[in-house]
């Protein structure tokens, strides 16, 4: 492999059953991640996360702050930012409790994965150092779904600051996957005051690069990640300052990209639609290439 594309041993196989009919696709669960940035003397440096070696899922990777959306990521929150209407069409959801749902998670994920709080007191304004025993606590109790993320809103008394989010991107699980998320991708500035942990418990390690650094390291095999990873990066890289990212970000596009596989002389053909770099021709005997 030339680059550092993740890549599992058993996508053949899977290919091949989903492809005669003997695999069933699972429903994507709802998913966001968020591509925490900064402005460094050099540019812009986003937060990234190293995903364990030991992990069945993409071990070794390099990721975003994020996961899955928790079925209480719909109760009522103090929001601050644009409506919910407006963010469910942005987001291409049908409804509103979709539309908060998934933003909650996004907002929840950056701050129990980095211990970033997109949050304030008031509509404009944003929480401070979130380093402390207290914050910890509820951050853990957060983590272990023994708190919910309207709950711990409430209690401290803040805002969902939903307008420091800017929505980027959406890439949804191949259908040959067994665990697979429909997830929505977004950007966000790191609030003065506050800094990145590593604190997740799916991480290694976590650094601060420049996205044409990381996208190097890919391309070099230096950085393993997964195509909607190395997508991202590219795209981040045509911005200079944080600033300039989420002020492009209401110019994504958010049509949903899904990994299809086809047979083509001989071989299984996968193709990321748009992202032709991706593309994987596994024959049908075994191997890839």
């Amino acid at each position: 492999m030339s680059n550092g594309q993740w890549y599992p041993p058993e996508w053949p196989d899977r290919i091949r059953a989903l492809a005669s009919g003997e695999l069933t696709a699972v429903a994507p669960k709802r998913a966001a991640t968020v591509m925490l940035l900064r402005d460094t003397a050099d540019g812009t440096a986003v937060h990234m996360l190293r995903r364990r070696t030991s992990m069945a899922f993409a071990g070794g990777a390099y990721a975003y702050p994020g996961g899955g959306v928790d079925p209480r990521d719909d109760r009522p929150v103090r929001w601050a930012g644009p409506s919910l209407d407006v963010w469910a069409q942005r987001l291409g959801v049908d409804d509103t409790a979709s539309a908060q749902a998934i933003v909650c998670a996004a907002v929840r994920e950056t701050f129990e994965e980095a211990g970033v709080l997109l949050a304030g007191r008031t509509p404009d304004t944003v929480v401070g150092d979130t380093t402390g025993d207290d914050w910890e606590a509820d951050r853990q109790a957060l983590v272990d779904r023994g708190l919910s993320f309207a709950d711990f809103l409430d209690r401290r008394g803040l805002a969902l600051r939903s307008d420091l989010l800017g929505a980027w991107a959406r890439w949804i699980t191949p259908e040959f996957e067994p665990r697979r998320y429909d997830t929505w991708f977004f950007v966000a500035a790191l609030p003065e005051g506050q800094r990145t942990r590593n604190v997740s418990t799916e991480a290694e390690t976590t650094v601060w690069i420049s996205p044409a650094d990381a996208a190097d390291g890919y391309d070099k095999g230096e950085l393993l990640m997964m195509p909607p990873t190395v997508a991202t990066l590219r795209t981040l890289q045509a911005y200079g300052t944080s600033a300039e990212a989420l002020q492009a970000a209401a110019s994504q596009d958010l049509a949903p990209v899904l990994a299809s596989a086809r047979l083509e002389n001989g071989e299984v053909v996968l193709s990321w639609p748009g992202h032709e770099e991706f593309t994987k021709h596994v024959p049908t005997s075994g191997g890839q290439r």
